[in-house]
């Protein structure tokens, strides 16, 4: 089985700045796309970042030219730089590891962490 552990989250004030990171762990062969997506109270989950295996990223409108996502593919985990943050920031950040392929396995599956919450407040 493939587990995500989201860390990093908390409260900061506008302007600030926070690291998420993501490890995921099991037995785990490859994973093709890392990425962060964000629930804010009362909205539905929509994509922060990307990054592929081979280091392609994507990036949501609202926070290209402020987040950064990296990724170690030898740790299988996933980091999400986050600059000038604003309170409209406000959500709970969700891992998602896809194309995850156990040693020995062919076919990959999805993966979600369970979150963890940033708070931009002042």
């Amino acid at each position: 089985q493939v587990q995500l552990v989201e860390s990093g989250g908390g409260l900061v004030q506008p302007g600030g700045s926070l690291t998420l990171s993501c490890a995921a762990s099991g037995r785990i062969g490859s994973i093709n796309t890392m990425g962060w997506y964000r629930r804010a109270p009362g909205d539905q989950r929509e994509l922060v970042a990307g990054i592929t295996s081979g280091g392609t990223t994507n990036y949501g409108d609202s926070v290209k030219g402020r987040f950064t996502i990296s990724r170690d593919n030898d740790k299988n985990t996933v980091y999400l730089q986050m600059n000038s943050l604003k309170p409209e920031d406000t959500a709970v950040y969700y891992c998602k590891a896809e194309g995850v392929r156990l040693v020995g396995h062919l076919v990959g599956l999805n993966y979600w962490g369970k979150g963890t919450l940033v708070t931009v407040s002042s």
